[in-house]
């Protein structure tokens, strides 16, 4: 392709992408869902919270079915303002006991719905929502009655497979993450700096 066809086609994609920025004018929080079967849901959460504190907005994170175990986003947010409320009976499959776990989520939901109404909130992270959601430990209505009553500014982040689809209409951006291949996979254990 020769310069001057390159000079054009770039000058083209340039002028399209710049009339979708002029016509984007609204300026609210929105809810983002990363859902699916791949890795790599609650890391992008995570980066998307250090961007959001890096401009100097204050953000909160509520864990659902997280351990007891190190947690190193929290190691590196927490020092830097980010509330963490963390469910912290691990996942439903090694507990086993449905009414424990519920009242564990309820317990964190009830920060969460905190979290919602706080004004002076920018980002809200919701780890592995979707989770209680698809196991009855929390009701669909509820959490769709908090997003929609949020402060206006305020964005939040949705994480988990299986995303039940209200909270998919609900959401202003979706994005599924695709497994394609996995290191356990291949027998290799989770490692502290890569998988928590």
């Amino acid at each position: 392709m020769s310069e001057d066809r390159h000079q054009q086609r770039q000058q083209r994609i340039k002028e399209k992408v710049d009339a979708r920025i002029a016509a984007a004018q609204e300026t609210r929080g929105i809810v983002m869902i990363f859902t699916g079967n791949g890795k790599g849901k609650s890391t992008a959460a995570f980066g998307t919270v250090a961007r959001a504190v890096g401009h100097g907005h204050r953000a909160g994170v509520i864990q659902f079915i997280k351990g007891t175990w190190e947690n190193g986003e929290r190691n590196l947010l927490e020092p830097h303002g980010v509330e963490f409320q963390v469910m912290a009976t691990g996942f439903t499959w090694e507990t086993q006991n449905k009414e424990t776990d519920t009242a564990a989520a309820v317990a964190v939901w009830e920060h969460g719905k905190r979290m919602l109404k706080d004004e002076t909130l920018d980002l809200v992270v919701m780890d592995e929502l979707t989770y209680m959601v698809s196991y009855g430990y929390i009701e669909l209505e509820e959490v769709l009655t908090a997003l929609q009553q949020r402060p206006a500014h305020q964005s939040v982040i949705i994480t988990g497979r299986g995303c039940h689809r209200e909270l998919e209409a609900l959401a202003d951006t979706v994005s599924e993450v695709r497994p394609v291949k996995h290191a356990f996979e291949s027998g290799i254990k989770a490692q502290k700096g890569i998988d928590w």
